[in-house]
């Protein structure tokens, strides 16, 4: 087990120096002058004044002092600071916004769950009949269509025509309570989970459907067990393994995934921020960010990774 963790630490570091790399260069060569991004129309006519806000900025200098000085400062927690609004600290835009897209991406996670286990058991249970082709045609919409039309859609449905909820905006557990942060949380996260919950009940239902011919299935039959218990007790644990990785896998996709739907909605994450980052070119914004949401993916990867070895005997003695 320890050679296993100390592969999968080592692998974790040469991941994130990649990701790190990776993401500084591509933001570093994007096409245009933050320089010119700062000072506006009026300050690139002055050419003295932009050489001074590159010095400033540090982009007279070549490409990987560049990268060393942000990875040096990175490793330290000190990302920089927001290029157009001076004096704003990247790592602190991102500790703002962080407990916003993670709430929206728990509840996407977990709704898509509760969602996927029962669709899932019930196609595996009853394979190639009337309510397995209908649970796999109600998948396939829900996989078909993307997460801005589903939300679009829900918009229309519960903000304009029902007026349960509100259509876009955030309201913090802080500021207006646990009732009015789900007002707003519920129509995004519900339109990031379909996709997710059409993902999990067909992996649910490919693994229940195997766990189903194991021998120890048919002795729990052979018992007079009813098929409530069986499925439920016997064939659901087993069946689940794949499901708890692809869950983490997901969750740290969706801290970076959820750019389109916080947009449509206005919600103030990770992922509106970056598009305005990306609008204003407000490049140490956007690397923070990116490496970010980057990292967390990975780190998350690799904990996962980790737990399924905890959970699967079989891939430790491998």
């Amino acid at each position: 087990m320890g050679r296993i963790v100390a592969t999968r630490l080592l692998r974790l570091v040469a991941t994130l120096f990649a990701v790190t790399l990776l993401s500084f260069l591509m933001t570093s060569l994007l096409p245009g002058d933050p320089a010119a991004a700062v000072l506006g129309q009026e300050g690139i006519q002055n050419e003295a004044l932009l050489e001074e806000v590159r010095a400033d900025l540090g982009l007279d200098e070549p490409l990987p002092v560049r990268y060393v000085k942000w990875l040096g400062s990175a490793l330290q927690g000190d990302l920089g600071e927001s290029y157009i609004n001076s004096g704003q600290s990247v790592s602190q835009t991102i500790k703002d916004r962080l407990p916003v897209t993670a709430q929206l991406a728990f509840m996407a996670i977990l709704i898509a769950v509760i969602l996927a286990i029962p669709i899932g058991v019930i196609g595996a249970y009853r394979q190639g009949k009337w309510q397995d082709q209908t649970t796999s045609a109600g998948v396939q919409v829900a996989l078909s269509v993307p997460n801005f039309i589903t939300g679009i859609m829900l918009i229309w449905l519960f903000a304009v025509q029902l007026k349960w909820l509100p259509a876009s905006n955030w309201n913090r557990i802080s500021d207006k309570g646990l009732v009015e942060n789900l007002k707003t949380a519920i129509l995004p996260a519900t339109a990031l989970a379909l996709t997710q919950m059409a993902i999990f009940s067909r992996l649910i239902r490919s693994d229940m459907i195997a766990t189903l011919q194991e021998n120890f299935i048919l002795s729990a039959r052979a018992k007079g067990l009813s098929d409530r218990y069986i499925l439920l007790r016997h064939a659901l644990r087993p069946s689940s393994l794949s499901l708890a990785t692809i869950v983490g896998i997901n969750f740290g996709a969706l801290l970076g995934g959820t750019v389109v739907i916080e947009t449509l909605f206005a919600i103030p994450g990770l992922g509106f921020r970056l598009i305005n980052a990306i609008n204003q070119r407000d490049i140490l914004v956007i690397q923070g960010i990116t490496v970010f949401v980057a990292v967390a993916y990975v780190i998350i990867n690799t904990v996962v990774d980790l737990f399924y070895t905890v959970l699967d005997p079989r891939i430790r003695r491998s």
